[in-house]
């Protein structure tokens, strides 16, 4: 990053600041102010002096020579080839899969954010948004959409080339969505539900050919993250039941856990996600037509769930 910061080679691959003031983000390091940037910056996440994400009191935080530290912002759909490489052959070969990315320690990966489509003619949906960022780039609804369709087109190589490479990333689990090449998010949730959709939703995942015995499965303990107002923990509402569903309908490949439920939030995991249920024995069954009762063996456990009463039963053999 700071290569590419440094070597003004680079400067077409970062949005930059609107031509003319004022901005609501400095153009300059507010310690070591003779380090300034046209490169849009602003000190979201990162060190913010005297206070901010990261406090950088004086007189550290050097970022490099005459680079503010801060929050830079990538022009995805930049077409300027910088020493034989296009920006979206930069950021697959060089930086995702750098020595880190390659690395045999590295099996998969977490693509925190997204470069969102605009909200008709209006600029907005940004997931990390600042006071003022879009006004302070200047960009227009327009250019938003542009950025938006090439990261698609960007993030689409990088996720071809992490199956070619046999490793995975959290977006490409499936979480319930219809399409099939739809992405998960990071508000993952859980896929079978309390009420009139439980049997018809086991009845769907239990088949050969359901995505949760052909994909990789990220389901989620109840009551599912990102919560809207969440301020405090929320404890886990059907944990049994969670694990009960997940055993019955998972497939070769599967996560059970938690998405993201905020910044230093606790996440509870119940004694039962350590219990060793051996290896399925087939696919869960309906004990009868339409009972409404859904069975699965494992080699060292028996899994059931009733669905008019929303009841699990783990039985350790």
């Amino acid at each position: 990053m700071r290569k590419t910061l440094e070597d003004s080679a680079y400067d077409d691959w970062y949005i930059k600041f609107k031509p003319k003031g004022p901005w609501n983000s400095s153009k300059c390091d507010a310690v070591n102010k003779t380090d300034c940037s046209d490169k849009y910056h602003c000190q979201e996440q990162s060190p913010g002096f005297p206070t901010g994400d990261g406090n950088c009191g004086a007189p550290n935080c050097y970022c490099g020579s005459n680079v503010p530290c801060g929050f830079y912002i990538w022009n995805h759909s930049s077409t300027t080839v910088v020493h034989g490489q296009t920006f979206q052959e930069w950021f697959r070969d060089t930086y995702v899969f750098d020595y880190q990315g390659t690395s045999p320690m590295v099996s998969g990966f977490y693509f925190d954010d997204d470069w969102p489509a605009p909200n008709g003619d209006k600029v907005s949906g940004f997931p990390d948004p600042f006071p003022n960022m879009a006004e302070d780039m200047g960009i227009t609804a327009a250019d938003q959409m542009q950025i938006h369709k090439s990261y698609q087109a960007n993030m689409a190589t990088v996720y071809a080339e992490i199956l070619k490479r046999g490793m995975f990333s959290w977006q490409q689990q499936w979480n319930g969505a219809a399409s099939p090449t739809a992405k998960n998010g990071c508000c993952t949730r859980p896929l079978v539900a309390n009420g009139s959709t439980c049997a018809p939703t086991l009845r769907k995942y239990c088949a050969a050919d359901s995505p949760s015995q052909t994909r990789v499965m990220n389901y989620a303990f109840s009551p599912g993250s990102c919560i809207p107002g969440l301020k405090t923990l929320v404890p886990l509402t059907s944990p049994t039941q969670d694990i009960a569903n997940f055993l019955l309908i998972r497939g070769p490949h599967a996560f059970l856990g938690h998405g993201w439920l905020g910044c230093s939030k606790k996440y509870e995991v119940p004694e039962q996600i350590n219990w060793d249920y051996g290896e399925p024995v087939g696919l869960c069954k309906e004990t009868a037509t339409n009972s409404g009762i859904f069975e699965r063996e494992w080699t060292k456990a028996k899994i059931s769930m009733d669905c008019n009463t929303w009841t699990p039963t783990i039985t350790m053999k």
